[in-house]
């Protein structure tokens, strides 16, 4: 085995040694080459997601791509589980991600139906503005059903106003951005407490929504029974 000149070091080699280079996935790879900032930003959501959580016995992502960002999720929960529509993507954290750290991963479109499983957390990140607005309605009914009787329910995604702003890259897909107020409205018939927070670059903040680059909502559900 090498040695690291300082002895601080030498675990960097024992992993290295042990379970190899970890690599970036998919999606994230693109992200690092394009525009490495960006990963900046989604990192931060994920670790806001992350610290809101904190306990959580069962949680689910939507949508979670390549799931590289997850695993700050993952540190803060009992137990990850995460879902994409996309085969190439599951099968990517399930090649990739090392033993510790790979979360249960199946394909499922949240549009198609609910989850076998309920959970007492949900959160898709850079989602909801890829679903058309006449299949919202659809789309948020089956991850009610999916929700535990009383969980939580996060919602992050750019808000209207940023597209002017954002590169093609970016745009693409995007289908059904939202002011902060809209975001609000739609969720506040399904949840008990609904809180809206402005985001700007790595920064969450209490801020005017019109000048968010993203919002981020949190929804406090308790269904009424038979719901």
């Amino acid at each position: 085995m090498k040695e690291t000149a300082s002895p601080e070091n030498q675990r960097v080699i024992e992993l290295s040694d042990s379970i190899g280079i970890e690599r970036l996935g998919l999606m994230t790879s693109q992200a690092w080459y394009d525009d490495p900032r960006s990963l900046l930003f989604s990192l931060s959501r994920y670790k806001f997601v992350a610290k809101t959580l904190r306990g959580r016995k069962s949680v689910l992502e939507i949508g979670c791509g390549d799931a590289f960002h997850s695993r700050l999720v993952q540190q803060e929960v009992e137990q990850l589980t995460v879902t994409d529509h996309d085969p190439l993507f599951i099968e990517d954290i399930e090649q990739r991600c090392p033993s510790r750290w790979r979360p249960e991963a199946f394909v499922h479109n949240m549009l198609d139906g609910a989850t076998d499983s309920t959970y007492d957390a949900i959160y898709l990140l850079d989602v909801l503005e890829h679903v058309e607005s006449e299949d919202e309605s659809r789309f948020l009914t089956n991850i009610l059903a999916s929700l535990d009787d009383e969980g939580m329910l996060i919602i992050g995604m750019p808000s209207i106003q940023s597209q002017q702003y954002a590169s093609e890259i970016s745009r693409m897909g995007h289908v059904n951005c939202k002011s902060g107020d809209e975001l609000r409205q739609l969720l506040e018939p399904l949840s008990s407490q609904v809180l809206v927070f402005s985001m700007n670059d790595e920064v969450v903040h209490t801020g005017y929504f019109p000048m968010s680059q993203y919002l981020i909502a949190i929804a406090c559900v308790k269904k009424e029974k038979g719901v």
